[in-house]
């Protein structure tokens, strides 16, 4: 879709690069970069945050130390930060990231997603943020090492990187003590296997999608008690909302190369949520 290469080809081969190769992104890429978030569309729900592309400073390499396990991230050459001002704009946000993710997978360059609070820091100052404009996460971008380091295969495997949630445990049909079998998912099965396959902070996995009412309904299955969350006592970006966009990039993306038409819409289903940790966030409607 981006790089004449398919875009489940290229979900399938995006993972989190937190070792890069010490050199500057080349200029004619740059450019390539800079052009594409240049145009950024609206997000499905009509909303459209901003990125920017910038080279990454010893500063800025060092600012990462401070923000836990992003202190491993090794010699990035650059990042791209984004900028939201309503918090109603998470969703859009993590699924335009995530599609500027997608194009940089294609263009052969690595990325991590980096979640948390930017705000004030001096990322925003680099890109001049308002003061009601808010950083909920950054992305490092670059070529990555050519191979992957020991501390970075650890730092997977202690993040759960290369473990999925079953299907029974994300995706439902017309009620949430139905788990969608996967033959009776049809052509959307592929669909699903794209979301499965997406990035979310601290490899929570908080998607959960219920097909019912001829449609199929995005719902966020929140961590009790996890940093960021509206429930949190600690007053952080929302990322279990922002992966929840990224849950509908993957989706929306693999379905427009698909032939398959569809419409985004916030009107939910009369469906009962298994508890009160799950919200409602979003629906797609096939399209005749």
């Amino acid at each position: 879709m981006f790089n004449d290469q398919s875009i489940i080809e290229t979900i399938q081969q995006r993972t989190s690069c937190r070792n890069y190769r010490d050199a500057p992104i080349a200029e004619a890429l740059q450019t390539r970069l800079r052009d594409f978030l240049a145009v950024t569309p609206p997000g499905p729900l009509g909303n459209t945050p901003r990125f920017e592309l910038i080279a990454a400073t010893i500063e800025e390499r060092e600012a990462l130390r401070g923000l836990g396990t992003y202190g491993f991230i090794k010699n990035p050459p650059g990042f791209v930060v984004g900028t939201l001002r309503d918090s109603r704009e998470l969703e859009d946000f993590g699924y335009l990231m995530e599609r500027i993710v997608l194009f940089a997978t294609a263009h052969d360059l690595g990325t991590c997603w980096l979640g948390g609070t930017f705000t004030k820091s001096r990322f925003a100052a680099r890109i001049a943020a308002t003061p009601e404009e808010r950083i909920p996460a950054i992305l490092s971008i670059g070529a990555s090492a050519e191979r992957r380091t020991l501390r970075d295969t650890l730092l997977r495997r202690l993040a759960g990187s290369d473990h999925r949630k079953p299907w029974a445990e994300l995706f439902f049909d017309g009620s949430f003590d139905r788990p969608l079998e996967r033959e009776a998912a049809g052509d959307f099965a592929l669909l699903l296997d794209m979301v499965r396959l997406g990035p979310s902070a601290s490899n929570k996995q908080p998607w959960r999608i219920a097909r019912a009412e001829g449609g199929w309904h995005f719902y966020v299955q929140r961590t009790r008690g996890y940093i960021g969350s509206d429930r949190s006592a600690i007053p952080l970006a929302d990322l279990q909302r922002v992966d929840i966009g990224i849950a509908m990039c993957h989706w929306d993306l693999t379905a427009q190369e698909q032939g398959m038409a569809g419409t985004w819409d916030v009107n939910p289903p009369y469906l009962t949520p298994p508890d009160d940790l799950t919200e409602y966030r979003a629906s797609w409607r096939p399209r005749a």
